[in-house]
């Protein structure tokens, strides 16, 4: 309005349409049509724009209060939905006059103000999982590659100490040992960790509440923590200015390249992290998290148990043939063990498998030398006592001779077809000398049996004088 009360204002002052279109920039057709008008009485442009019906049409009242009507029964009824209702209803309209209609009768939703989870020094911790694509670049060439690397970032919330570690997955395992190599790298064990809601600490809700993973849960009761979700789609939640494994990807993983993942990417990583703590200042605090950390270190409980000598507490099963499976390796047990319930507390290099009551027990290295199957000294003899019937422990004494791995079934394979009459006799002698001189000496001595086709238990007698003994070492 106030726009054309400037033309009638040049009109009145002698100038022509031509002129005032040249000034004001507009045409002169509407030049002339504002010369037509009644002279501008008021700038309201709104009210202008009512009187003389510019824009959309309206919507009818009655239109308003059915989808009215319709919202209050279903607050979530799609556009689409109400469109073909008014359409049956006799009022056609369109996609885009539905989503400004919605936007009119639709409730409003009041604003929520936020509040960001902030702790007191001492009391709660970060910790997340995280996926980067890193580059490498090979000695012998200029070319770049990439490799996906998993890894756990932890942080305190007072001080903002962070720590990371490279985990090989993100299970329970994985998750438990970075959480702890986190509690000793920050000098103590906050009151709670807050996670999301991933599956490996949450495992189901049952009427709305959280059933633990039962292997971290017993980690966190051992060392004296908490654990704390954030709601679902709530990021706030976790109390931090920065996103944690967002800062840790473009600050260090998207910010370097590496020779190898072996030695260059954890020597580059272990620099960063000092001076992620030491040198760079916190956008939430204003200083490096060093500043912070003693004082929140005096908050902080001590570690009860080192990580590298704290088991994690998996429930198994001994099964009928007196051996716990657990990740793909099998462990040998007791006879009398079978079908008890047991813990298997998983170290980093060994096993410790406890019945439950204590009454049986077996400590195996975490991998066996070769092969997916461990057995201590004297438990085959033992549990072949405990098998009754000629035939079953005839069998019996095969299949420990085939869980060998590769040799040993070439072995047993070619002595049943090359003695399908006397084979039986040989397993004996063969089980007989398995027990006296070990799995690795053993399996020497089948490889250069093998390699000379001499098959028979005679003629593994004589090539054990020519095989040194071995001393077997767990990987």
């Amino acid at each position: 309005m106030l726009d054309r009360h400037a033309v009638q204002a040049l009109l009145q002052a002698g100038h022509t349409p031509r002129q005032i279109a040249h000034q004001l920039e507009i045409s002169r057709r509407t030049v002339q049509r504002i010369a037509l008008e009644p002279t501008v009485a008021t700038i309201d442009d709104a009210a202008a724009r009512a009187a003389r019906g510019i824009g959309r049409p309206g919507l009818a009242r009655d239109v308003r209060a059915q989808v009215r009507t319709w919202l209050a029964a279903e607050p979530t009824v799609p556009p689409g939905e109400v469109q073909r209702r008014l359409h049956e209803a006799g009022t056609p309209l369109g996609l885009s006059t539905i989503y400004r209609l919605l936007a009119i009768v639709r409730p409003t939703i009041p604003v929520e103000v936020m509040v960001r989870f902030e702790g007191v020094a001492g009391e709660f911790a970060q910790f997340d999982f995280g996926v980067a694509d890193v580059r490498l670049t090979a000695d012998t060439t200029s070319a770049r590659v990439r490799r996906r690397i998993h890894f756990a970032a932890y942080r305190l919330k007072w001080s903002r100490f962070v720590h990371v570690a490279l985990v090989p997955n993100e299970r329970v395992e994985a998750l438990v040992r970075a959480l702890l190599a986190s509690f000793a790298a920050s000098g103590g064990v906050p009151l709670r960790v807050v996670f999301d809601n991933p599956t490996t600490v949450v495992l189901r809700r049952d009427a709305g509440r959280p059933v633990w993973n039962a292997t971290l849960a017993q980690a966190m009761l051992d060392y004296g923590c908490g654990i704390e979700l954030c709601t679902p789609r709530a990021p706030e939640q976790k109390g931090s200015v920065e996103n944690l494994v967002g800062f840790v990807k473009r600050a260090f993983f998207g910010a370097r390249h590496f020779q190898n993942l072996d030695h260059d990417l954890p020597a580059q990583l272990a620099d960063w992290l000092v001076y992620a703590n030491t040198v760079r200042a916190s956008r939430a605090t204003g200083v490096p998290p060093a500043a912070r950390l003693a004082t929140e270190q005096a908050r902080l409980h001590a570690l009860a148990i080192a990580p590298n000598d704290y088991g994690l507490h998996v429930p198994v099963t001994v099964g009928p043939t007196a051996m716990v499976a657990y990740q793909g390796v099998r462990y040998a047990m007791p006879a009398k063990a079978c079908g008890l319930p047991a813990t298997l507390h998983l170290y980093p290099t060994r096993v410790r498998i406890v019945c439950a009551g204590g009454t049986h027990e077996a400590m195996h290295p975490r991998f066996p030398v070769l092969g997916t199957v461990s057995y201590l000294t004297g438990q085959r003899a033992q549990q072949l006592a405990a098998v009754y019937g000629e035939r079953k422990r005839l069998y019996f004494m095969r299949e420990r001779l085939v869980e060998l791995g590769p040799i040993g079934e070439a072995y047993v394979t070619e002595l049943v077809h090359q003695r399908p009459h006397t084979w039986k006799g040989c397993i004996a002698r063969c089980f007989a000398m398995l027990e006296e001189i070990g799995d690795a000496r053993f399996r020497l001595v089948l490889q250069r049996a093998l390699m000379q086709r001499l098959i028979g238990a005679e003629y593994l007698e004589r090539v054990l004088a020519h095989v040194p003994a071995v001393v077997e070492v767990a990987s």
